[in-house]
Formats: C-alpha cells, structure tokens, sequence
C-alpha cells in the first residue's frame, strides 16, 4: 500500500510524462509544418519514449495495488520561432521533468517508501539520459545558426533516429 501522497505524487507525475509526449508530438507538428521531417522524427521518437514512462508509471501504481488517476492534459505550446526555440524549450522541459522526478524521490525517502524509491532509480538516471541528449541536438542547432546547410544535414541525422521499445517488464 502506498501513502496517499505518496499515490497522488506518482499519479501527477504519469500525468506530466503523458504532457510530456503531448508536448513532443505538438514539436513534431511544428517540425513537419516547416518541412523539416528529420527533425520530426527525432520528436516522434520522443514522444514514444514518454509514453513508455507514462506506462512505467501507470503498472507500478496497479503492482502496488493502488488506482490510476488520470487527469486532463494541458494543451501545449504549437509554435516555436525557430528550431533552436524548439530544442531550447526541450531542453528546459527536461530539466522540469528532472525536478519532478527529484521531489518524487525526496517525497518517497521521506516517507520510507523504499519500494517507491527504488522504482524511481530507473527515472533518475534515465533524466541524465534525457537532459544530455536534449542539450547534445540544442548544441549542434546552435552551431547551424549560420547555416541552412548544416540544418538540413542535421535534419538528415534526425531523421535516422529510431524508436526501439524496451522489452516488456510487467
């Protein structure tokens, strides 16, 4: 049984890795609004992930034997200035998602939920992933300011990224 703080905390966080995705697929959009399908794939591919933390989320609450509680999404930002907007906002998103996944982990300790703060192990060091892959695609936009030709080689490298779900763990 988990505390019911504990359970209102785990159910907000599956809510904002479900606008997490929502917010990718809205950059996704974006993206193939302004024919850059690379850099669409690479939101695409993100917003996959995110659901799949949605998920991890979602079965951990039903293995403890607690209820999902889901609750509306927020609409998400649909226009961006340019790429490196686009990738500047990624990236502050993902340090966002960073603090929240912290606070989840403080508020387990501190309530000696151990189990639940095992659980959150995965999300802490998936976050580093997540933060350094962020700002690794921010850096390369940055170095293409200057250059429409280096955007579309990036766009190319983009789009070769490809989803792989994880296998299945519940």
């Amino acid at each position: 049984m988990i505390k019911e703080n504990v359970l209102k905390a785990l159910n907000s966080q599956l809510n904002a890795e479900l606008y997490s995705a929502y917010l990718y697929l809205a950059m996704e959009a974006y993206f193939e609004s302004i024919e850059l399908s690379g850099f669409a794939n690479w939101m695409r591919a993100q917003a996959q992930e995110e659901l799949v933390h949605a998920m991890k989320f979602y079965d951990y609450i039903v293995q403890r034997g607690e209820r999902v509680d889901l609750s509306s999404i927020d609409e998400p930002q649909k226009e961006w200035d340019s790429p490196l907007a686009v990738f500047e906002h990624v990236y502050e998103h993902e340090k966002k998602v960073t603090g929240l996944i912290n606070d989840l982990v403080n508020l387990s300790t501190s309530e000696s939920d151990h189990a639940t703060t095992n659980f959150l192990q995965w999300y802490v060091a998936e976050q580093v992933e997540e933060e350094e892959s962020a700002n690794g695609v921010l850096q390369r936009v940055k170095l293409t300011a200057d250059s429409p030709g280096g955007l579309f080689m990036l766009d190319t490298e983009l789009g070769q990224r490809v989803f792989t779900p994880p296998a299945t763990e519940k």
